[in-house]
């Protein structure tokens, strides 16, 4: 069985979807704006495991808050049992893209949330 650090990756929705992207999973909690359901080709929605709310405000994409909102949401990750459903789906898969519509490729949620499913998993798989 492949490891979890092989089988997840990280993909902004508005790139096009590839046939090695395996299985796409929206990570966001709103729907990206101008992408249509068709141009998606999602497999799944996974709005729990996005930032709640007031944290996504919070934080705005803003650079200089990245630190603290890194933080926030993995204190969120790890009471979110949307973590324990992506670590089943992960599971049986062999690729998983976890899709994001942020603009930066290194100050959104979807690399946090990467890199707490590749470091946290054994404890936010419980």
């Amino acid at each position: 069985m492949a490891e979890l650090k092989d089988v997840l990756v990280i993909k902004r929705i508005y790139n096009d979807p590839e046939d090695d992207d395996g299985y796409r999973v929206l990570v966001d909690r709103l729907w990206p704006r101008g992408v249509s359901k068709e141009r998606a080709r999602l497999d799944l929605w996974l709005k729990e495991i996005a930032p709640s709310p007031p944290l996504r405000t919070e934080f705005a994409h803003m650079q200089e808050r990245f630190a603290d909102f890194k933080k926030q949401y993995e204190a969120e990750l790890e009471q979110n049992p949307a973590v324990g459903q992506l670590l089943a789906l992960a599971s049986g898969k062999k690729r998983v893209t976890l899709l994001y519509g942020a603009r930066d490729p290194e100050i959104n949620h979807a690399r946090v949330l990467l890199d707490f499913m590749r470091g946290g998993a054994g404890a936010a798989g419980s």
